[in-house]
């Protein structure tokens, strides 16, 4: 009997089966074995009647915009195929992020306060064979999904949404004036249909017609008790060289009722990489290693796992008019950070005021919606990040090359300052701190990069790192033309507002130290 059958086994419910269970899509989708979904049609016929505004398929982080556009005075229907509730494992973030709750009037101040489950410093990056680098403030911040679920829920509710749970989405027909939806044994007919499904949504699967993922983030973990040390955080740890045709990477956060542990790479789909199961026994393998404790001293509370595919032809262009991915469903999260609350949070105050001024002037077509979900540089450079972090199938490389190369880049970043570190740990990435950066990486690291990667896709990085100076620069100039966009057209106004967006985002000016 292995150790993930003899550990998980005695956890309550039934977890090696789910892990099995889930390994069987991981199979599937290194085999090109998904089948395509069909759930998405069209109709040249008008609707006749309208009941709402928005419907939101997807309610876990669906809700958080449900309850920001309902908040704006549209009627808004969210469908989730369960029952609407958080899950028991925090969702880690920075306390800077959260502002954007009160902006937007979701949450007041006590009320978001009480929706912090737990809150450390400082918090580690470390490389094996280098030095500790220390940071403050980043991610650092647990948040109690379950309070802020049921808080969000009792504010859309108390507004007049409409919130049908147990309740799967089914399929849409998009008409010209609206879309109607079939989920459970409901029919909704909408303006506009958002879908926050994540990265398996049928909607999405549909749209990207079985193409393979370029990059894939596997991940396992656990929260248990009985750690002699839960006051630090791990931000991003590795304590071994390459093994597996994988460099291992850790992450670990004091947790209300425990510590959480993550292992994590960043792997291809190709048919001979491991299981999840293998990657839980590697898990549990090096747990007291990386821990320094035993497992027969650990009071396993969950186990998780699962994989976070990533498109490089990202975010994700649906050739439907009416309907709009967000989240992870539009495939424009970082390769590297794979999205999730942080990126959703993130972009929340921006798709609550874009979707709304959409709504205002019927912009609901298919290249209307796509400005919704604009290109962005500083996400497409990570790409680079993501491949230097991981190993080919059947490509040799010094044991340590991963470890060398990240070791460097993070001490330069440290010895630049809060300024550059800060907001990279955080998946926002800007030319300045790029720019600087790079010349103090030795070049005896770097050159290895390019037989790694591949010439094209340094190449491509190249374009993506021009096109990020080029954002900045649009947006120091484009942000000055505000005070006269004002008394323009609405229509001309959206247009406006949704480059600025880009320019903006796509530089990682959106951040806030």
């Amino acid at each position: 009997m292995s150790l993930t059958e003899e550990i998980l086994s005695q956890q309550p419910g039934d977890i090696l089966a789910g892990l099995r269970k889930a390994d069987q899509f991981w199979r599937a989708l290194r085999e090109g074995d998904l089948q395509i979904p069909n759930v998405v049609k069209e109709n040249s016929l008008s609707l006749e009647s309208l009941d709402c505004d928005v419907v939101i398929s997807g309610g876990t982080l669906g809700i958080l915009l449900a309850a920001a556009l309902q908040k704006q005075g549209w009627q808004v229907s969210l469908i989730e195929k369960g029952v609407l509730r958080g899950r028991d494992q925090e969702w880690n973030i920075s306390r800077q992020e959260l502002k954007v709750f009160v902006e937007l009037g979701l949450l007041t101040e006590a009320e978001l306060e009480n929706a912090i489950a737990t809150e450390y410093n400082p918090a580690r990056v470390s490389f094996h064979g280098g030095k500790d680098v220390w940071v403050r403030d980043v991610l650092n911040i647990g948040i109690d999904p379950v309070y802020l679920l049921e808080t969000l829920k009792g504010k859309f509710l108390e507004a007049g949404g409409q919130l049908l749970e147990n309740t799967p989405f089914d399929s849409a027909i998009v008409h010209p004036n609206g879309v109607v939806v079939e989920a459970g044994n409901k029919t909704i007919k909408t303006r506009l249909l958002i879908d926050a499904m994540g990265n398996f949504s049928p909607i999405a699967q549909q749209a990207r017609q079985g193409e393979k993922p370029e990059g894939v983030c596997l991940v396992v973990g656990s929260c248990a008790q009985g750690y002699p040390e839960n006051k630090i955080g791990d931000l991003i740890v590795s304590f071994t060289p390459i093994q597996n045709q994988c460099q291992y990477f850790w992450e670990a956060f004091p947790a209300r009722d425990g510590r959480t542990t993550y292992l994590f790479t960043y792997l291809d789909a190709d048919l001979n990489r491991p299981s999840l199961e293998f990657f839980m026994e590697e898990y549990l393998r090096l747990l007291p290693e990386y821990q320094k404790v035993e497992l027969s001293q650990l009071k396993f509370e969950r186990f998780l796992f699962g994989f976070f595919p990533s498109y490089r032809q990202s975010p994700l262009r649906f050739s439907f008019n009416r309907i709009l991915p967000v989240g992870d469903s539009s495939g424009g999260q970082s390769p590297v950070s794979f999205g999730g609350f942080g990126a959703m949070v993130r972009h929340l105050q921006r798709l609550t005021n874009g979707i709304d001024e959409a709504l205002k002037i019927e912009a609901l077509n298919k290249d209307e919606l796509a400005l919704l979900q604009p290109y962005q540089p500083n996400i497409s450079v990570t790409w680079l990040f993501q491949r230097t972090m991981s190993v080919k199938m059947n490509q040799e490389l010094p044991p340590n090359q991963i470890n060398d190369l990240l070791n460097s880049v993070f001490v330069a970043m440290e010895n630049l300052g809060d300024d550059v570190l800060k907001p990279f740990l955080q998946d926002v990435v800007k030319f300045s701190g790029l720019a600087k950066t790079l010349p103090r990486v030795k070049p005896s690291l770097v050159l290895p990069i390019i037989p790694q990667v591949g010439l094209p896709m340094l190449l491509d990085w190249l374009k993506h790192y021009l096109n990020l100076a080029v954002y900045t620069g649009l947006y120091s100039v484009g942000k000055n033309f505000a005070p006269l966009m004002k008394n323009l057209p609405l229509q001309q106004q959206y247009f406006y507002h949704r480059w600025l967006d880009a320019w903006k985002y796509g530089s990682g000016k959106d951040y806030h130290s």
